[in-house]
């Protein structure tokens, strides 16, 4: 399981969220980032081994900020949420080099841990 997590969410609120029940299941939140820009920034400075990554950033759409990630050396695993229903997305998910979708409303360590292994 990876160790090292960036969340990148526009919602503090949200990001704040994350952090706590992804530390309570044994992930290292190394830093959060609130648009696209600067999750791109933050993953080349942290080089965390998980990106957990909103799909609606205020910049730059999520699906872009996927490929970028994954696209990088070295390159983080890319967990993609919304409040949206993943079925809205289709094969976006698949063609941004993420490994897959969860809903903000059930985000788990489980979860996460069953795309990324």
């Amino acid at each position: 399981m990876p160790h090292t997590v960036l969340i990148v969410d526009d919602h503090a609120s949200f990001r704040a969220s994350a952090r706590l029940l992804l530390e309570t299941e044994g992930f290292d939140v190394v830093g959060e980032a609130d648009s696209g820009a600067a999750a791109l920034k933050a993953a080349r400075e942290l080089e965390p081994e998980l990106v957990l990554l909103d799909v609606h950033l205020p910049d730059v759409d999520g699906f872009d900020v996927a490929s970028r990630l994954t696209g990088m050396d070295p390159h983080p695993m890319v967990v993609l949420t919304s409040s949206r229903d993943g079925a809205d997305f289709g094969p976006l998910v698949s063609r941004s080099g993420a490994r897959g979708f969860v809903p903000k409303s059930e985000l788990s360590g489980e979860l996460i841990t069953a795309l990324i292994e």
